[in-house]
């Protein structure tokens, strides 16, 4: 009797310590915290506003299981830093300038070649069309993952002079955000200077540039029109039309339940509309903030446009067809998606 008595308090002892050790997969986890950057000014910029509404409506659906960090205005990465912060896991999303990556990724200068897109309409297409599935699989294969499609038009802020067409940039000093703009610009004359566009206002104050192309919501949000006199709005035609969408890394989204991953596709898929009506907004309200600052407003109409685009197929095209790999095929799809 005495033995089995301590046969069965030598096993309770044992089956305790096993439940003590096995004990923390029966605690339920904490939630997963995800960490989004980017390089726009809080609230006011309809960028940080999308990632606000992704991180709430994601942390909500998810029951809290997501939960999200938000750092705007370049406060954890710098702007350029980004896209490679997201592909090697230690940032697990961005609104990002998919063309500020186009130094290691030249086929990203596609998203922001100039005079290829005419209006949203078209913009948006992209993401059913095979240009879209290419441009999805190559960001994928480089560690990254489009999570919501934005595409943003932009117009010119300048110091000196009104720009409509190439021959006004003649002897400037101008940035145009990516590389392809930039050889447009270049082979209309104009000087090039580079920067990330939210240190646009110091150097448009301090004569480093005298014109900028940039969207209409930095155009707005990085104050351009107390340092310039002149800007052209996107509002009739421009050739400036950017992808700035939500990724994420592919490496975080791979750590995601197939359930996170369809919601986190979900919620980033439905806010495409927000980010639409919210660029279509600022595209009409930048001619007031320019107008009450004291700026002459000009919109470019289609005569100029089409100088443009003549420029820009003798300079960008041939240069991307030319240098990047598979090139001439991937401008073909892009200008076969339909901007009726």
């Amino acid at each position: 009797m005495r033995n089995k008595t301590i046969r069965r308090l030598i096993l309770a002892a044992v089956l305790g310590s096993c439940a003590t050790f096995l004990g923390t997969p029966a605690v339920a986890a904490g939630p997963t915290v995800l960490k989004i950057s980017h390089q726009f000014p809080a609230n006011t910029d309809f960028r940080d506003q999308l990632a606000r509404k992704f991180a709430t409506e994601v942390e909500k659906r998810t029951n809290g299981a997501l939960k999200f960090q938000i750092y705007p205005g370049s406060s954890l990465y710098k702007a350029g830093q980004q896209f490679d912060a997201m592909a090697n896991g230690s940032l697990d999303m961005s609104v990002y300038p998919l063309a500020y990556s186009a130094g290691k990724l030249p086929a990203a200068n596609i998203t922001l070649m100039p005079a290829l897109i005419r209006n949203y309409k078209q913009a948006y297409a992209w993401e059913d069309a095979p240009v879209g599935k290419w441009l999805e699989k190559y960001l994928e294969d480089h560690g990254v993952v489009i999570i919501s499609w934005v595409w943003q038009a932009g117009g010119v802020a300048s110091r000196d002079k009104p720009i409509l067409v190439p021959a006004d940039v003649k002897g400037l000093k101008v940035r145009g955000a990516g590389k392809m703009i930039d050889l447009m610009l270049q082979g209309a004359g104009g000087a090039l200077a580079s920067f990330p566009s939210n240190e646009s206002y110091n150097a448009m104050q301090s004569g480093v540039v005298d014109a900028i192309w940039t969207s209409s919501a930095s155009l707005m949000s990085f104050r351009l029109s107390e340092v310039s006199k002149f800007v052209t709005t996107a509002q009739d035609h421009t050739f400036w039309y950017m992808f700035e969408p939500l990724l994420m890394s592919k490496a975080a989204y791979d750590k995601l339940t197939p359930e996170q991953q369809k919601i986190v596709k979900e919620v980033g898929h439905s806010l495409q509309k927000f980010s639409l009506e919210a660029c279509l907004k600022d595209d009409a309200k930048l001619a007031d903030v320019y107008r009450k600052s004291g700026d002459k407003v000009l919109t470019m109409n289609e005569e100029q446009f089409n100088q443009w685009k003549a420029v820009a197929e003798k300079s960008a095209y041939k240069n991307f067809a030319d240098h990047v790999k598979d090139g001439a095929n991937i401008l073909k799809m892009a200008e076969a998606v339909s901007a009726k």
